[in-house]
C-alpha cells in the first residue's frame, strides 16, 4: 500500500541526434559487417535516436581512409537500411586525427572534409601529449569557416588537471564533445571525474556515444541512468540543432 509514495525512477531523456560513432563497416576499429552495423543502428532507433552522424577514423598513418571511399560504403549502408526498413537519418562525418598531415590539409583551401551541420569537424588528438600545433590547427580551421569539435576531451591525459589549458581552448572557440560512456566510468575514474567537471562548468557543446560495438551500446544504457547524464542533457547542447 506504500508503493504510491515510493520515488519513481526518472526515465533517461532521449538524445535524438548522435554525432560520434563508428558504424561504417570494415573501415576502422568499429563494426566489421553491414549486418552488425544495421543491428546497432536499430538499437539506437529503439532508444529514441532519429539521426546518427557516424564518424569513421581518418588517420594518415593507421586508418588511411579517404573521404570518397568512405562515402561509397556509407551510401551502400544507407541503401541496406532502407531495405531493412530502419527508420533513421544516417549522415557521414569523420573523426580526424590531428597530425602534421591534417595540419597541411587544413591549410590547403582545395581540400574538402567530411563536416556536418554548421560546418562542424570532429577531430581527436594523441591521448598522452598535447600536440604543439593544436592551437594553430584551431586557428586555421576557424579561418576556413570550419568549426572544430574536440572529441572526448575528458579522455586526454594532458587535459586532466589542466583547467588553464581547457579554458584557453574554449576561449579559442573550440567546441567539446563528451563521450556518454565516460559518465559510467567506462574508461577510468579520472576520465569520469573530468567529464563531470566539464559538465558542471557547462563547457560541453556536444555529447556522443562513440559507439564501436555492442559492448559500447550496453555501457551506454548504464551511462544514461546516471545523474550526470541527466545533467548534461539539461545543457543547451548543439546536438539539438542538427
Amino acid at each position: 500500500m506504500f508503493d504510491f509514495f515510493k520515488k519513481q525512477a526518472v526515465p533517461p531523456p532521449n538524445l535524438e541526434v548522435d554525432i560520434h560513432s563508428h558504424l561504417i563497416p570494415g573501415v576502422d576499429d568499429g563494426v566489421q559487417s553491414f549486418q552488425k552495423s544495421i543491428d546497432l543502428i536499430q538499437k539506437f532507433v529503439e532508444i529514441g535516436h532519429k539521426k546518427i552522424i557516424t564518424t569513421p577514423h581518418i588517420m594518415s598513418d593507421f586508418y588511411k581512409n579517404s573521404e570518397s571511399d568512405l562515402m561509397k560504403i556509407y551510401q551502400e549502408l544507407v541503401v541496406k537500411l532502407k531495405e531493412e526498413k530502419v527508420e533513421v537519418t544516417l549522415e557521414l562525418g569523420a573523426e580526424y586525427y590531428l597530425d602534421e598531415y591534417l595540419l597541411e590539409r587544413i591549410e590547403n583551401p582545395e581540400e574538402k572534409f567530411l563536416t556536418f551541420g554548421k560546418n562542424y569537424m570532429l577531430f581527436e588528438t594523441s591521448f598522452m601529449n598535447e600536440p604543439f600545433y593544436l592551437k594553430d590547427f584551431i586557428f586555421k580551421a576557424k579561418s576556413r569557416g570550419i568549426n572544430p569539435i574536440l572529441a572526448h576531451p575528458e579522455r586526454y591525459s594532458y587535459l586532466i588537471g589542466n583547467d588553464e589549458l581547457i579554458e584557453d581552448l574554449v576561449n579559442r572557440e573550440l567546441l567539446l564533445q563528451l563521450n556518454i560512456n565516460s559518465l559510467a566510468g567506462y574508461y577510468s575514474k579520472q576520465v569520469k571525474s573530468l567529464a563531470e567537471k566539464l559538465i558542471d562548468k557547462k563547457l560541453i557543446s556536444f555529447i556522443g556515444s562513440d559507439c564501436h560495438n555492442l559492448k559500447h551500446f550496453e555501457v551506454l544504457q548504464t551511462a544514461r541512468s546516471t545523474k550526470y547524464y541527466h545533467k548534461v542533457m539539461a545543457l543547451p547542447l548543439k546536438n539539438y540543432e542538427l
